[in-house]
């Protein structure tokens, strides 16, 4: 069920744009072990593009959004973010301004997840599978 969004500059190569999206599912993949994993790349022209108000002056800083389970472990949020964060520093190096990645993390409580005509909370292979990722 994790989800992501990249927003980039226009202007990558389609194999760094595989790349990053391969990349971030693995890192995704290894943090929360839930198949289904979905990602998308938006790009933007320089001029459609403003940073505190100022339009096309700055190279584009990306941001990814991350639409995922709830995960409490810390640690595997940190080494989540690093992954994402590098696979869009070397997707993106040159045409973006790579050491300023945003990356939003935003959580679901399973209850809040509709999949499959019900509740992901009504799923008990998958409540367990949140257990555990949980404990």
């Amino acid at each position: 069920m994790p989800v992501f969004t990249v927003d980039v500059p226009e202007g990558a190569a389609p194999g760094a744009k595989s790349k990053v999206l391969a990349e971030i599912t693995a890192a995704l993949d290894e943090a929360y072990h839930v198949p289904d994993t979905r990602g998308w790349i938006r790009e933007y022209r320089t001029e459609n593009v403003a940073t505190d108000g100022e339009v096309g002056v700055r190279p584009i800083r990306p941001v990814c959004t991350l639409e995922v389970p709830e995960l409490g472990n810390l640690d595997s949020k940190r080494a989540l973010v690093r992954r994402v964060e590098s696979a869009i520093a070397e997707g993106y190096a040159g045409l973006a301004d790579v050491d300023e990645v945003l990356i939003l993390i935003n959580h679901y409580p399973l209850h809040d997840v509709g999949w499959r005509s019900s509740l992901q909370s009504d799923k008990p292979e998958i409540v367990e599978a949140m257990a555990n990722l949980n404990p």
